[in-house]
């Protein structure tokens, strides 16, 4: 008997020891399973141009990458100049815009906020009580007065919709929330214009996300929404989650990269405002009950996750939602060139989309 308590005791400390072994695999796998799969190590490579778009498109894919795409004024008063001398480039093509798809510019005061009326020549019937809302782009720092135009004179010539753009007041004018501030002013001041059922709002990038805050604005606010909006490749999210930010990092030759012009421009327009506030950031607001929706992105955008996550979670809203992409385009190509077939057709695109869901 002096031996058997030695021989269970050893007995129970081998089996408590397997136990223990088996335990710590246990644990060992799980927190490997539930660990994130190391980064992909994808080699350098040369990316062609797509030889199905048209010479054109092929044209403003095949530029190289913006110039000045890694400046970072910390300062409104530092952005300035950055945006008179690319307004006045960009507005030197303007008048041209205007006489090929025959439109014309007003400029007007609504409300104390500055805007355009842009209208076509010929305004069909199906249109002629419709009125469309339009928030330029340019990462809130960029394309001042008639800078800001191009996109809106798109949708006038190629739709044939009377169009209200809001030049909104930037820094170093103004910091957050005041784009959103006057572009509401103005939604307000359209909606005793023309039905809200006959209405739209636009916008890209920039003013693709005023496009999506202005109607979480009017939710919150208990105002008329839009019958459709079109937010053009949106700045849904500035704190820069999704998955494009790395894979068309250095492919998109308009904003390049995610630690590039646009992401200061956005900080010095937020102010230190919070980047996550849905206003910033609409896809992480609630887009329940959002009218219908029309997305445009690009297969090189650098914000192509950030406008497929609006998608999807428009879609998870049940909200009805269309998106199209755009072959080897970067960033907001499809508002270059108003003579590449692939800008007529997205427009028209969009045309039809509103045509589908605006009143008459």
């Amino acid at each position: 008997m002096t031996h058997r308590p030695r021989r269970l005791g050893g007995w129970s400390g081998a089996l408590t020891g397997a136990l223990t072994l088996a335990a710590l695999a246990a644990v060992t796998q799980a927190a490997a399973q539930s660990a994130p799969p190391p980064p992909l190590q994808v080699p350098a490579k040369s990316v062609p141009v797509p030889d199905d778009v048209s010479p054109q498109m092929a044209k403003i894919i095949g530029a190289p990458l913006r110039t000045n795409w890694d400046i970072q004024p910390k300062t409104g008063e530092a952005w300035k100049p950055v945006a008179e001398a690319g307004a006045a480039a960009l507005g030197k093509l303007v008048p041209g815009m205007l006489e090929r798809l025959k439109v014309k510019v007003e400029r007007t005061t609504i409300d104390g906020v500055r805007a355009f009326i842009v209208t076509p020549e010929e305004i069909p019937p199906e249109n002629r009580n419709r009125l469309l809302v339009h928030v330029h782009g340019g990462c809130y720092v960029l394309n001042p007065g008639e800078a800001g135009l191009p996109e809106a004179i798109f949708m006038a010539g190629f739709g044939r919709f009377k169009v209200i753009s809001v030049d909104y007041r930037m820094p170093p004018e103004a910091t957050y929330p005041a784009a959103h501030d006057d572009a509401m002013t103005v939604w307000k001041a359209a909606t005793k214009m023309a039905d809200p059922k006959n209405m739209a709002i636009f916008g890209t990038s920039a003013g693709g996300a005023l496009t999506l805050a202005m109607v979480l604005r009017a939710k919150q606010e208990g105002l008329p929404l839009p019958a459709a909006i079109a937010p053009g490749t949106p700045m849904s999210d500035t704190t820069k989650v999704g998955d494009s930010f790395v894979t068309n990092a250095m492919l998109d030759n308009v904003l390049v990269s995610p630690d590039g012009f646009c992401d200061a421009g956005a900080k010095v327009y937020a102010n230190g405002h919070d980047l996550k506030d849905p206003m910033l950031s609409p896809v992480y607001g609630d887009l329940h009950g959002f009218p219908p929706t029309i997305l445009t992105t690009g297969t090189r955008d650098l914000l192509l996750s950030n406008t497929v996550r609006v998608h999807r979670k428009l879609r998870d809203s049940g909200v009805e939602a269309y998106l199209q992409v755009g072959e080897g385009q970067s960033h907001a190509h499809y508002i270059r060139d108003d003579t590449a077939p692939e800008t007529r057709k997205v427009f028209e695109e969009i045309a039809w989309f509103f045509n589908r869901h605006l009143g008459r």
